[in-house]
């Protein structure tokens, strides 16, 4: 059956192009040599080495202010601008994917999203993110909603690894006024992570500035001062439960910057496990016996950050009555921490 509606979906159209993505490196001062266009498909996220020599080609790439060739050796510090042509978008599509609504008005639907689902289209993902499945769930009633820009009542997003709640207008005017509430800081976000480690003061603020990495524009970083690289962003966290070498972290988004969670508890020494990004899945040996394999056997449980949000306050647009909405853990979460519990509570220790 889902074979056939593919099969029966209209042919995706193409738009216009976006704007040239622009970006700048700075090589690392310990980075080894190695070839300008290697070095760049390896550090631009969707880049693949064709793109890269053709953009070297057009003269799209300086180095220092300078053209260089494809086989230009990096140095330490060298500085890289690229400025990448897009190509069009496929026009946004409808798709029969199923989704987990938990509560449903005239106005918006507030969604209990899987992890690995992602939320709009981009570079990679054209199909089988939420957005597709927001039209085919919305039918004629899509009208109402601009879908022209891939992120059809979109009003903010999750990353594609984490799980939770996320809010969707169905008209136009729900999804400013919601827009607004978010702009303000008038939604109460809250989560649930499990970390490495138990933090210490147990509940506090984490208050930086965050920003791409000069080094690497896949990754978020902190910076000291708030400005061209990196914005203000504030999270709170309380740890709900401790472990011996873990804890059940929740935290309350005062902000929303792209990765703010993850880069914030990368920071406070504690990453969220199974965080391949900053620093949640690399392999530690800890302080008991077999430690290596329970290590390994609970990033497979939960080969994804350990990251889900957990509940929404908010005022609906129309009413301005206030909407709570609470989503339990996922079975990944809930599987990594019965396995955290079992070794924490066991006498298997050297």
């Amino acid at each position: 059956m889902q074979n056939q509606s593919l099969k029966n979906e209209p042919e995706k159209k193409e738009t216009q192009s976006q704007e040239p993505k622009k970006i700048t490196l700075q090589v690392a001062q310990t980075q080894k040599p190695m070839r300008l266009d290697v070095y760049l498909t390896q550090q631009v996220e969707n880049a693949t080495r064709n793109k890269v020599q053709e953009a070297i080609a057009e003269h799209r790439v300086l180095v220092n202010g300078k053209t260089v060739k494809a086989n230009y050796k990096i140095k330490s510090l060298d500085t890289i601008q690229v400025t990448f042509l897009r190509p069009p978008a496929p026009e946004l599509a409808p798709e029969a994917i199923p989704v987990d609504i938990i509560y449903e008005d005239n106005d918006l639907m507030v969604i209990n999203k899987a992890p690995g689902m992602v939320v709009h289209p981009a570079f990679g993902n054209w199909t089988g993110t939420l957005a597709n499945a927001i039209l085919h769930h919305l039918g004629t009633d899509a009208e109402k909603l601009d879908a022209t820009n891939l992120r059809p009542g979109i009003v903010h997003r999750l990353d594609k690894n984490t799980s939770g709640l996320i809010i969707v207008a169905k008209n136009s005017t729900a999804l400013h006024k919601l827009a607004k509430q978010f702009a303000n800081r008038q939604v109460e976000k809250k989560y649930q992570a499990v970390v490495w480690g138990v933090p210490d003061p147990p509940e506090g603020k984490i208050a930086t500035n965050i920003g791409r990495s000069i080094r690497d524009r896949k990754v978020m970083t902190c910076y000291e001062y708030e400005g061209k690289d990196g914005k203000a962003a504030i999270t709170e966290y309380r740890v709900q439960k401790r472990f011996d070498y873990f804890s059940l972290v929740e935290l309350i988004l005062h902000t929303g910057r792209t990765h703010q969670i993850r880069v914030h508890l990368q920071k406070l020494g504690h990453p969220i496990v199974g965080d391949v990004t900053y620093g949640g899945a690399t392999t530690r040996v800890l302080p008991f016996s077999k430690s290596e394999s329970f290590v390994k056997n609970l990033l497979e449980i939960i080969p994804r950050q350990a990251l889900h949000a957990e509940s929404l306050t908010f005022f609906q647009p129309t009413t301005r009555e206030q909407l709570s909405f609470t989503a339990p853990l996922p079975p990944d979460m809930l599987a990594a921490l019965e396995k955290i519990e079992r070794v924490s509570s066991s006498k298997d220790y050297e």
